[in-house]
């Protein structure tokens, strides 16, 4: 819903601030008076091309802000990575009188084509611009699944992206055969050769030891009988001589009670040493070297370190390096299994969407005929009674998409469009080919009342409405644009007071001369002031007590019907 509308330097408007409300609200003034700039103002926020030729004569540049209240909004703008504001959207464009111009949203720089993708969630024009979206025979499907009762197809278009990717998959696997194949016998090399060494963690720390042992042996023997010698088998031995000093010692301490806890001690002091000497002599019985062991241990180590520089900088990081080519290996199946799993896939997904597909074709054309019964019902009421409305489906034939796949798309097995003839005796024909804005506005205001599709929140703009209708048909599409705007705000332009009466906010745009240079204004018209406007409708400048009772009299039918 459109909050706040401001316009400068915009044609004849140097400066505006509109506060809208929700509900109908419809502009009125004399033609020419600038009711259609406010609304080429705000098509410029919906990212309509910008021309130079709009900014005010004399200015540099023009500025068109709004404030925007949509539900989704948080959404939209964090999917496209800009700031957000609850659900509040500022909108500005400027156009620049050089040619240049630019775009934000809630501060931040915009190209005009993100302007673009928010207009459907913001606003829909229809009338004697181009009408956005009804124009555009992609949108007229969505209209009929509105009127049968929803998203009907919402389902089917998973159905579709499923079976897409899965047909995607089959063509990567058919077109990358080779590449797998190739990967595959890498990763088969890779495990196997991993597999193959044996490789244990801990391994290699304890082989280095072992060469160190074997390439020190002769120092390690010499060294360990040197030292037992000194300990136990010399004559001057260490443990020899300790244990003289003990019996010294127990001398002493049968005498003198201060040697005594030395004498105790000598258990303590004897045993490691005791300990240390039968060490000594069995590891200089394992000094023996085998023969080969060296090379053996020399190969094996370097065999890890060729590994280690393919795989990975430690055994443990190569071991796991071959376990995950194993694991990757058992994902990967044989591509013949692959290939089979996916037809069999694409298979179960097709008879899904076929058998989906043909439902929501029959509820479709079942609603479209629905449709068109009553929009020309609704037109018939909108003085085109003798127009011909028409939903025409490509193929004609729903069996005949059924059986061709590359008809097939998210949307459904066939495609949509609208078709008018708005005299008797013309073909239908495409609306773009023939409809003219009044015409396109009035149809858009009957779809609107039989199909409500929008998104919720959107503000439906309406520009000339009324092109060539007046009396009681004025006074019916007064009261469908109130019944419309129950659900959504709607603006519209008008130029009969019988649609100006339904207004929940009338907005009056006026015309003056100041100081030699023309200024659009709009006024928010009080209940007396929409009395008068009314009344000027009714009988023009010059506005009776008689237009003015008349006026009020038709504001009050209008609070009736």
């Amino acid at each position: 819903m459109l909050k706040l509308l401001r316009i400068n330097n915009i044609a004849l408007i140097s400066s505006l601030e509109l506060e809208l409300r929700p509900g109908l609200v419809l502009l009125t003034g004399e033609t020419g008076a600038g009711k259609s700039i406010v609304v080429d103002s705000l098509g410029l926020l919906l990212g309509e091309r910008a021309s130079p030729e709009l900014v005010r004569t004399g200015e540099e540049k023009a500025t068109v802000e709004a404030v925007v209240e949509v539900s989704q909004a948080a959404g939209l703008l964090e999917e496209r990575g800009l700031p957000t504001d609850g659900d509040e959207l500022v909108i500005r464009r400027e156009v620049h009188a050089s040619g240049k111009g630019r775009a934000s949203v809630n501060g931040a720089l915009v190209p005009v084509s993100l302007l673009r993708e928010l207009a459907p969630q913001v606003a829909a024009i229809h009338g004697q611009h181009e009408p956005q979206g009804l124009l555009d025979p992609q949108t007229h499907l969505d209209v009929v699944d509105a009127f049968a009762g929803g998203a009907v197809g919402r389902p089917l278009a998973e159905f579709h992206r499923d079976l897409r990717a899965v047909e995607i998959a089959l063509e990567r696997l058919r077109g990358d055969r080779r590449e797998a194949e190739r990967r595959r016998e890498m990763l088969e090399f890779q495990a196997g050769e991993i597999e193959h060494a044996g490789l244990s963690v801990g391994e290699e720390e304890a082989l280095r030891v072992e060469r160190a042992r074997l390439l020190n042996a002769g120092r390690l023997a010499a060294a360990t009988a040197e030292a037992y010698d000194l300990l136990y088998e010399d004559e001057a031995a260490v443990l020899a001589r300790l244990a003289q000093v003990f019996r010294r010692v127990d001398e002493l301490a049968a005498i003198e009670p201060d040697f005594r806890p030395a004498a105790e001690a000598r258990l303590a002091a004897l045993a490691p040493l005791e300990d240390l000497a039968l060490r000594l002599r069995d590891y200089r019985e394992t000094l023996e070297v085998t023969p080969g062991r060296l090379d053996e241990i020399e190969l094996r180590l370097a065999q890890m370190e060729r590994l280690k520089k393919k795989y990975g900088a430690s055994v443990a990081e190569v071991v796991a390096f071959g376990e995950r080519c194993r694991r990757e290996l058992s994902a990967m199946g044989s591509p013949e299994e692959q290939e089979r799993s996916l037809l069999a896939r694409r298979e179960e997904l097709a008879a899904s969407y076929l058998e989906r597909g043909r439902v929501l074709s029959k509820q479709r054309r079942a609603a479209a005929g629905e449709l068109r019964r009553r929009v020309q019902a609704e037109l018939a009421e909108l003085a085109m009674e003798k127009t011909r409305f028409e939903v025409a489906f490509a193929p004609a034939d729903a069996e005949e998409a059924a059986a061709d796949p590359s008809r097939w798309t998210e949307r459904g097995l066939e495609e949509a469009e609208f078709l008018l003839s708005p005299n008797a005796g013309e073909e239908l024909r495409p609306l773009v080919r023939i409809a003219s804005g009044g015409e396109l506005s009035r149809l858009m205001l009957a779809l609107k009342s039989v199909a409500g599709h929008d998104t919720p929140g959107l503000t439906l703009v309406f520009d000339e409405v009324d092109a060539g209708i007046g009396g009681r048909v004025a006074e019916v599409v007064g009261r469908k644009l109130r019944r419309l705007s129950a659900r959504r705000q709607v603006l519209c332009v008008t130029h009969l007071p019988q649609i100006a009466a339904f207004a929940d906010q009338h907005l009056a745009v006026r015309k003056r001369v100041t100081a030699g240079r023309t200024h659009t204004s709009v006024d928010c018209l009080s209940e007396d002031g929409r009395i008068e406007e009314v009344a000027r409708m009714l009988g023009g400048q010059t506005i009776t007590a008689t237009g003015r009772e008349h006026a009020r009299e038709m504001l009050k039918q209008s609070l009736r019907s």
